[in-house]
């Protein structure tokens, strides 16, 4: 099997092959200044990294080993999909250890799917990485994602016609699983990143997959290469994620004032509100709406039209007054023509397969 590259051995990256916002020799590696400030919110806590043997991960492993003073763990996911991975997983062992770190590769077993294999890999790298961190004791899960991926983010979701709420990318925390997962290094482009590892002579792997055009972030890679000379560039959305971020969290607020004055009744499987909640704005039902589906159904919701869609008809309908009943994926909502609205799961012969939608 082929080791992977170090950075010492790695090809030099070429113009449109990874897409970087500046070349390497023009990148500044991340100071000790830096790296302390942006790791602070997490020294003291209990941390399992997820390290994939990339140039990102491996920068956050070794400033992490540098900066954080509470219990830190490793650990990096073998899909099985690759024969070059399990020489990566070594790679990033190796590292641990060489900075007294304890690392585990986690393995996903079984069958593998035919399409949206990277969605698929992705949800079984969080899910392998959420229960070994718990079993560890770990409150935080750390990925190294970067200022790159946050723009890529951004305009694949703009290509997709996604509100506020999908514009506004990843956040630097959110709750997954019980866990805050932590993304420190999303406001560092990825050129810093493979820097710092070059100054220190830190190794790192290249996954091929980075440059296979079958998949859609690599498309989009290409797409914004494209249009950063017409003026796209990742800090314009890198900008549009944090005003749209702010947006969203006024609109949140929002959504949560309303939840409280509506909701009647919360069990396992329904929500009940008062048909007043039908004479608030449309954008802030569509939120509670949507937050509805992902507490009864998490694999996902229905594409953002068909909230829309449905939030339409119901505002319609109550206006009338008239009953009106609307099916979203896994859920129904049903407007009695009166005083409420129960948003409850169909049955299950009645239940198509959820897909994730576009992000209000």
């Amino acid at each position: 099997m082929k080791s992977p590259k170090t950075v010492a051995e790695a090809e030099p990256i070429k113009p449109g092959q990874a897409a970087e916002p500046i070349q390497l020799d023009e990148a500044e590696p991340l100071t000790q200044d830096e790296a302390t400030a942006l790791l602070a919110p997490l020294r003291g806590k209990p941390v399992l990294l997820a390290v994939s043997g990339g140039a990102d991960s491996m920068a956050l492993l070794g400033l992490a080993a540098q900066v954080l003073s509470g219990p830190l763990w490793v650990a990096s996911v073998d899909h099985g999909l690759r024969t070059g991975a399990r020489a990566e997983a070594e790679l990033v062992a190796d590292f641990a250890a060489r900075l007294g770190l304890p690392h585990k590769i986690l393995d996903w077993y079984g069958d593998k799917p035919d399409s949206r294999i990277q969605e698929a890999a992705r949800n079984a790298r969080y899910e392998l990485l959420l229960v070994h961190a718990r079993q560890l004791g770990a409150t935080h899960l750390v990925t190294a994602h970067h200022g790159d991926d946050q723009a890529e983010t951004v305009l694949f979701r703009l290509l997709r016609g996604s509100g506020p709420g999908g514009l506004a990318g990843m956040r630097g925390e959110r709750l997954r699983g019980g866990l805050v997962h932590a993304r420190p290094l999303l406001a560092v482009p990825k050129a810093r990143l493979l820097a710092t590892c070059r100054a220190h002579g830190w190794p790192f792997a290249e996954d091929p997959s980075n440059r296979a055009e079958k998949f859609a972030r690599v498309r989009i890679r290409r797409i914004l290469a494209a249009l950063e000379p017409e003026g796209l560039s990742r800090e314009i959305l890198a900008k549009l994620a944090q005003r749209s971020a702010k947006i969203e969290d006024a609109l949140a607020a929002q959504t949560e004032v309303l939840w409280r004055a509506h909701l009647i009744e919360a069990s396992s499987g329904a929500r009940i509100f008062s048909a007043d909640l039908l004479s608030e704005s449309p954008a802030l039902i569509e939120r509670v709406v949507q937050r509805v589906l992902g507490e009864l159904h998490e694999t996902g919701w229905p594409r953002l039209e068909r909230i829309e869609s449905a939030v339409a008809k119901l505002c319609e309908a109550h206006r009338a007054p008239a009953p009106c009943r609307r099916s979203l994926g896994a859920c129904l909502l049903i407007f009695d023509g009166k005083a409420q609205l129960e948003l409850r799961l169909a049955p299950l012969r009645q239940r198509g397969k959820a897909p994730s939608g576009t992000s209000l």
